[in-house]
């Protein structure tokens, strides 16, 4: 069953849940450094480690900018860290 992602991720802004993300393992897997990732968005490489960090969830338009550029869903990339293993 495919979740809509933009109702989870709304609910998410809304409770302040902090999502979990898989970005470093996906910048790894493609070579990149934060610095070149943050160029390809047009973000500051700081907006890259804080969202690798968890200390900033990125803006929807962000997260799908993201998930375009790694290829992967959005769901695939931000995780419920309540829920990460299911």
């Amino acid at each position: 069953m495919k979740i809509n992602f933009i109702l989870i991720y709304n609910y998410y802004q809304n409770k302040r849940i902090k999502m979990k993300n898989r970005m470093k393992e996906f910048r790894a897997i493609h070579d990149i450094t934060q610095e070149e990732l943050a160029n390809k968005l047009e973000v500051s490489r700081q907006t890259i480690l804080a969202i690798e960090k968890d200390k900033y969830d990125p803006s929807l338009k962000l997260a799908m900018k993201i998930a375009k550029f790694f290829d992967v869903t959005v769901e695939e990339l931000f995780l419920d860290s309540k829920n990460e293993s299911s």
